[in-house]
């Protein structure tokens, strides 16, 4: 399976250099020949971790320009929240695998899509692996 859900921990991985990793260079080098879908919640995530490290100086608008013109130009396809993803159920999943809502949304997706999930989180692997859905570990071309 090649397809997979893409965690707001990898794509940041991308833009912070000190939080760059083999595992999210490999799952970028990925989407050269694969797609990825996100929760839409990921377009707020990243917006937002962008516009805090603008206000502390960790980067100029022009920066974050350009990496959202990167995330643009790549097979990266944002999908609504599932209808069985409810807040009750969001809450549920949450609760089951100790998560934040926001990280069960993503699981959430994953599991209603039925792909693996990328992500660095350690939360989020160990629930996404408990789920069943597993977590992405890469794709040849």
């Amino acid at each position: 399976m090649s397809r997979f859900v893409l965690d707001a921990s990898v794509t940041l991985a991308w833009f912070f250099e000190d939080e760059a990793s083999a595992y999210a260079s490999a799952a970028l080098e990925s989407l050269r020949h694969h797609a990825a879908c996100v929760p839409l919640l990921w377009t707020l995530e990243i917006a937002n971790v962008l516009r805090v490290a603008e206000r502390r100086g960790l980067c100029n608008e022009a920066r974050s320009h350009r990496f959202l013109a990167l995330l643009a130009a790549l097979p990266i396809q944002p999908l609504p929240q599932p209808a069985d993803s409810a807040p009750g159920e969001l809450l549920a999943l949450s609760r089951q695998y100790e998560l934040s809502a926001y990280d069960a949304s993503t699981l959430a997706l994953a599991l209603h899509e039925g792909l693996p999930l990328a992500t660095q989180d350690a939360a989020l692997r160990r629930a996404a692996e408990a789920s069943g859905v597993g977590v992405w570990a890469g794709a040849a071309p």
